[in-house]
């Protein structure tokens, strides 16, 4: 019955995040080399360095001819200057070699001028305009020199770092390990999906959804099934879950009813375990951040929307510091005029779903109604976050704010 009485204090969402972190103490991941076909969306183990300069010589950066700049002063279209063609290797005063976009550039040119600022006329080259010494060249190094860091250790690896790597030469890459989870639902009224229902049960939503969530962050995922509201059930597979795999998830029965079992279950497995119980969030305000055998145990109310908060907060954290990224890797952000009042608690951090749509040049964010953290559907209506801090009651229409984009955005504006 004390359960019933509700949470008696909440941990600030920071603060809960920090005392967690400061627990964990997550060594660094084990590192595997990867070809680079495979290492886009990877996290780096160790940085990515030039071996020599890029580019390794001067090139052109056109289609044209070669030239010493000092030879086109005062060129134009009404007074081009004439240079003498050239197949040689090096180019003297008045002469003009034909190069391709990425040819060296030859011996004694400083500057190329561009294929359509030019006319061949009997057998001479007519410049028509004025170059400055190098005008359309790549110099040695200009991309990047010898012994610079191409990537950091703790980058997410892009289409764009893939080909810097490649173009220094690298033929594999060394990645953090991709860190494995297991995750496992609790609750008598939870069913599986494809099998039959019956009386009260519903399909199990979170397990799968929150699976996708850490393989979208590099990750790997275990499904430990369903628990039933049984303490000795939920602390066994926790127990297994721990021996292979680097963190634990469990959603439901983290709240304050009679059937809320999970963080006992945690803390009789052994010492630190549960490190704080009720945050001052909204919604997941029953989240549980615990701790055992040195690993993280992150348990998430079983309300979808809730759930998904919750890993928001403490799970991204979890996952970017165990693929060893020294900071949380943050969602895209922009600005944007809040299309309607909302409310939030005082006291509590408050994430607002919203519904981005760009108009007329102008972001607006237009808050999605819910009716609780149990309304999945108002997720995939969403494609951002507001977040409204502990010191506001809430935001006025008409107010610039911060959206965390999760989606792709809306366009109102055909011609956009």
């Amino acid at each position: 019955m004390v359960k019933l009485k509700g949470f008696q204090k909440l941990t600030l969402t920071d603060q809960a995040l920090q005392s967690w972190i400061n627990a964990l103490q997550i060594g660094k991941p084990k590192v595997v080399a990867v070809s680079l076909q495979d290492a886009s969306g990877r996290v780096l183990a160790e940085d990515v360095i030039a071996q020599e300069d890029l580019p390794r010589f001067d090139k052109s950066a056109v289609d044209g001819y070669a030239i010493k700049s000092a030879d086109s002063v005062g060129a134009s279209q009404f007074k081009p200057a004439t240079f003498q063609l050239t197949e040689n290797p090096e180019v003297n005063a008045k002469q003009a070699k034909q190069v391709w976009t990425g040819n060296p550039i030859p011996k004694g040119a400083n500057a190329v001028v561009m294929l359509e600022n030019t006319k061949k006329r009997e057998g001479k080259l007519e410049v028509w305009n004025q170059l400055a010494p190098g005008d359309n060249v790549s110099k040695k190094g200009e991309d990047i020199k010898k012994g610079e860091i191409g990537a950091k250790a703790g980058t997410r690896l892009n289409p764009y770092h893939i080909g810097l790597a490649t173009a220094l030469g690298y033929s594999k890459l060394k990645v953090a390990e991709k860190p494995k989870i297991a995750i496992l639902v609790t609750g008598n009224e939870l069913a599986e999906v494809g099998t039959q229902l019956s009386g009260n049960l519903i399909y199990d939503s979170n397990k799968i959804m929150l699976s996708a969530m850490c393989t979208e962050l590099g990750a790997e995922t275990t499904d430990y099934g369903i628990a039933k509201d049984n303490v000795d059930e939920i602390a066994d597979k926790i127990q297994k879950a721990l021996q292979s795999h680097d963190a634990v998830i469990t959603t439901g029965g983290t709240s304050v009813g009679g059937l809320d079992l999970v963080p006992d279950a945690v803390n009789k497995l052994g010492k630190p375990g549960v490190i704080v119980h009720g945050v001052a969030l909204r919604p997941a305000m029953p989240t549980a951040l615990a701790m055992l055998e040195g690993k993280p145990v992150l348990v998430l109310s079983g309300n979808p929307v809730a759930a998904i908060v919750g890993f928001e907060v403490f799970g991204r954290s979890m996952v970017c510091r165990l693929l060893g990224m020294s900071k949380t890797e943050p969602r895209p952000m922009l600005k944007a005029i809040l299309a309607r009042r909302v409310a939030s608690a005082l006291g509590r951090k408050t994430y607002v779903r919203v519904r981005v749509t760009l108009k007329s040049g102008e972001f607006y964010a237009e808050p999605v109604s819910a009716k609780g953290s149990g309304a999945i559907s108002t997720m995939t209506q969403s494609n951002g976050f507001v977040i409204v801090p502990e010191n506001r009651e809430g935001i006025s229409e008409g107010e610039t704010v911060v959206v965390h984009v999760f989606g792709s955005l809306e366009v109102a504006d055909q011609n956009v």
